[in-house]
């Protein structure tokens, strides 16, 4: 999966195959975390984020996130029936730098 193609607030869009794997996964069963790191020259940091992940297939979204380089993947374009939009909703995270870790919750952010 590609980076986030939106993110507003502590939700993430990605696009991917509504016959991926994952997307029937996360149809059964909602809960998901996602991980970004940034390694540098002298330091690692990393997030982990936990929380749902819905599967969309509201014609809105597929369009704001569509890309042009997607028909590569997507042959029928925006309307190709094995195009979604994942929607990762954040509800805990856990920071890692300088082997130290802290564990957060998103309400608390706010």
């Amino acid at each position: 999966m590609f980076v986030p193609r939106k993110i507003e607030g502590n939700c993430f869009y990605f696009s991917t195959n509504t016959s991926a794997m994952r997307s029937q996964q996360f149809i059964k069963n909602p809960k998901a975390s996602i991980y970004f790191y940034n390694k540098g020259r002298f330091k690692y940091e990393g997030i982990m984020l936990t929380g749902t992940m819905e599967v969309l297939q509201d014609d809105e979204i597929k369009q704001e996130i569509w890309s042009t380089g997607d028909t590569m993947y997507y042959k029928q374009g925006v309307t190709d029936p094995d195009y979604c939009v994942l929607k990762f909703t954040a509800i805990k995270g856990r920071y890692y730098c300088d082997l130290k870790t802290e564990s957060f919750d998103i309400e608390d952010l706010k």
